[in-house]
């Protein structure tokens, strides 16, 4: 099975003491009523390198484990993040430290800074996953509209888990993910 997975929030979490939502509205914008994501300024940019230290970016070390079973079990394995290009350096540091770099088949980072649902839509267009796990339900929303072949799976923690679209599922624990891989 080809298994797509994004990076922050699946095998990476935020920093402590800021709130996700705070993060995701700072990131994400509308734009006459179209997915928009904006870039950071530089002085955010800056601020935003410095938070991607590894004391601030912890691992979400239950879900890396089970990426590790899901490598043993000998499935096909890729990271797709739209993480932009200033945090390349940051992406790649954290990637050899937490030994994801050797657990993808495939990795691909939005390092020319694109719009992410963009990216990653192009992405999954050439890869033709099964799966694909990320937490940002507006992307997979838009994503998912032209790839219904493909399951996508919401990581959240959630109660409301209605009206999705019928390739999306919302799981709460990456682990769920075993009922269909």
């Amino acid at each position: 099975m080809k298994i797509g997975f994004d990076l922050d929030k699946i095998f990476v979490d935020y920093p402590p003491l800021i709130p996700d939502g705070l993060i995701d509205r700072l990131y994400r914008k509308k734009a006459n009523g179209e997915l928009l994501y904006r870039m950071p300024s530089r002085p955010e940019q800056l601020l935003r390198q410095m938070s991607h230290h590894p004391l601030l970016r912890p691992p979400i070390k239950k879900n890396i484990s089970f990426l590790k079973s899901l490598a043993k079990d000998h499935h096909r394995l890729y990271l797709i993040s739209s993480r932009f290009g200033f945090l390349e350096e940051q992406t790649s540091r954290l990637m050899k430290n937490l030994g994801l770099d050797r657990l993808f088949e495939g990795v691909y980072f939005n390092f020319t800074n694109e719009q992410p649902h963009i990216f990653k839509e192009k992405i999954l267009a050439s890869l033709h996953l099964d799966c694909y796990v990320d937490d940002d339900l507006y992307l997979l929303k838009y994503i998912a509209k032209n790839n219904p072949r493909t399951n996508f799976f919401w990581l959240c923690n959630q109660k409301d888990k209605s009206h999705l679209p019928t390739n999306i599922q919302a799981i709460s624990d990456l682990s769920q993910l075993s009922h269909y891989a």
